[in-house]
């Protein structure tokens, strides 16, 4: 799901025309590292905040162990990446085709 799709998620379950990128980004940090504090705690099943990506594909430098952790459990599943230039972080290669229908 992209911050895009997760913002208009929230709109429409919420009945507003827009979500607010930054609340939306700090809720998705929220649940992230809850998430990395229940696997290291030993819990199997945890939120995959690692698919989250940008509406362009690319990586999140913000969540837990930032982009290349990201990178190796996305490579993990049989997403291909797609290195980044410069600064840029990698992209999902063909993401679209397997995003959430929500």
């Amino acid at each position: 799901m992209t911050h895009t799709q997760l913002r208009q998620r929230l709109a429409s379950d919420y009945r507003v025309d827009h979500a607010c990128p930054l609340t939306t980004g700090i809720f998705l940090r929220i649940a992230a590292e809850a998430a990395e504090e229940s696997r290291a705690a030993g819990q199997l099943r945890i939120t995959p905040h690692w698919r989250v990506v940008r509406d362009d594909g690319s990586l999140l430098e913000k969540l837990p162990g930032g982009a290349p952790a990201q990178a190796e459990r996305l490579a993990a599943e049989g997403h291909t990446l797609q290195p980044g230039k410069g600064k840029k972080p990698p992209k999902v290669v063909g993401f679209e085709r397997r995003l959430a229908k929500l």
